[in-house]
């Protein structure tokens, strides 16, 4: 659970034992992200085969971020589903919900409940369309999500992966890219959408929220909210020249774009999370090589004024600290941006446990030395252990983190999931130069804040 890159009897700093509960998780459940990759994709309803509690668990985590209504159903178990199977609570519940919502598809995610006690999803999938199945039967997809094993990023990857590998069909190659982004913003969404029309290029976008999860008003209510990866979208998935995937941390992960490589002898080119100079540039360069033209003028334009803001502000960041937590590829991304200005991350921090937490900092960060802690499989209470010998100029990372920011009496850089304290969470930018440029701003106007706040004169002028 500890890594550090540093040698732990050099530095007087807490040890965590693994057998140390959890005090307030730096994750989330992971059915959660599974959820919101199935809200992703066009007229689908996320059920989860386990208590109510569960869904509405997650209902009130997705709703207090996006601000906008979800529906998820459940399977609802009761003590004597606990004991004998939900099987007979599965095929009523799949049945009401279809008969409900008319949608596209049912994608149904195990919980802790229902993976504890063995069910055996493949036999009730079976026996249900055995039962059930009919000329226009919407899709059926599942997915084993039990958050003893894993993370919400899990969840979300295991999801998509989960609706290729049911819906992906074979075809003749076509000048089409897919594109795996991970557990984004709805505005990261739409700034790729851009991205790849800029480029002239056919994608499927798997999940796409973006308008489901952060829509315009109803004049009527919608039971499942408009938008989505179109499902045919997902079949034509199988013929694409390439998939771009989003994640270091996937390199030893069953995903999407490596499921494609295996059955359709689609190239999977992984790349980081595009936050910043570097990253964005392999994300470009990429492009480029898969539609065969240049990058359209307009981005080589934000790319240089993102050059000229970074010159304009390294005066007020230059070695300034930071503490950096979240899901494990947003801190990755986010260190190797904030190394580009010249701030100092003092502390990566992440509940992921993949393991490559600290080789992925080591990719984007080769000159990654001891002033840099690392630790995965952490939460807040002992990220708040470390932080105040650390003395952060502020902290970058979800709502999560307000407490300790308090007590630290340094700014809170609200990025990732779940934002609940602010409105606006889902329409942060992070992606792109246009995402660094709006993270940068953020970043130098908190810092000048402190300074002028804190100033007995208040200047004017910094």
């Amino acid at each position: 659970m500890n890594v550090t890159s540093a040698i732990d009897n050099e530095l007087d700093e807490p040890r965590f034992n693994h057998c140390t509960a959890t005090r307030n998780a730096c994750k989330l459940c992971t059915p959660l992200g599974a959820c919101l990759v199935f809200r992703g994709i066009e007229g689908t309803i996320p059920f989860l085969h386990g208590s109510q509690g569960c869904s509405t668990y997650i209902r009130r985590y997705l709703i207090s971020h996006f601000r906008e209504p979800i529906d998820i159903a459940a399977s609802n178990f009761s003590e004597e589903s606990a004991v004998f199977g939900g099987a007979s609570n599965f095929k009523a519940g799949v049945s009401n919900v279809i008969r409900q919502y008319q949608p596209k598809m049912v994608a149904v995610a195990t919980t802790c409940l229902s993976e504890t006690i063995g069910e055996d999803m493949d036999r009730i999938f079976h026996d249900y369309l055995k039962e059930s199945w009919h000329e226009g039967h919407p899709h059926l997809i599942k997915v084993s999500t039990p958050s003893y094993s894993g993370t919400h990023i899990d969840g979300f990857h295991a999801a998509v992966r989960a609706a290729v590998a049911a819906l992906a069909l074979p075809g003749d190659r076509t000048r089409r890219v897919n594109l795996f982004p991970g557990m984004v913003s709805a505005a990261d969404l739409r700034h790729l959408k851009e991205i790849a029309d800029d480029f002239g290029l056919p994608y499927t976008l798997l999940p796409d929220y973006s308008e489901s999860m952060d829509g315009e008003t109803w004049s009527e209510y919608e039971k499942l909210q408009s938008g989505g990866t179109p499902i045919e979208a997902i079949h034509a998935a199988g013929c694409a020249q390439c998939s771009l995937e989003f994640g270091r941390t996937l390199a030893d992960f069953p995903s999407a774009g490596r499921f494609l490589e295996e059955r359709f002898n689609i190239p999977n080119r992984r790349l980081g999370l595009p936050i910043g100079l570097r990253e964005t540039d392999a994300l470009f360069e990429a492009l480029e090589a898969a539609s065969g033209l240049p990058t359209p003028a307009k981005y080589n334009k934000e790319r240089g004024r993102l050059v000229d803001a970074l010159i304009d502000g390294h005066k007020y960041v230059f070695e300034k600290r930071a503490i950096v937590y979240g899901e494990e590829d947003l801190v990755t991304g986010l260190a190797a941006f904030l190394a580009e200005t010249g701030i100092l991350p003092v502390l990566c921090a992440s509940g992921g446990k993949s393991g490559r937490l600290e080789r992925n900092l080591r990719e984007v960060l080769p000159m990654l030395d001891e002033r840099t802690r690392i630790h995965d499989g952490i939460d807040f209470a002992q990220i708040a252990e470390l932080a105040e010998s650390l003395k952060p100029d502020f902290i970058i990372g979800n709502s999560k983190g307000y407490a300790l920011a308090r007590k630290l009496g340094v700014p809170l850089i609200r990025v990732g999931f779940p934002i609940h304290d602010r409105i606006g969470g889902q329409r942060i930018l992070h992606l792109g130069y246009r995402g660094a440029q709006a993270l940068y701003d953020t970043i130098v106007n908190a810092l000048l804040d402190v300074k002028q706040t804190s100033s007995p004169i208040g200047y004017s002028y910094l």
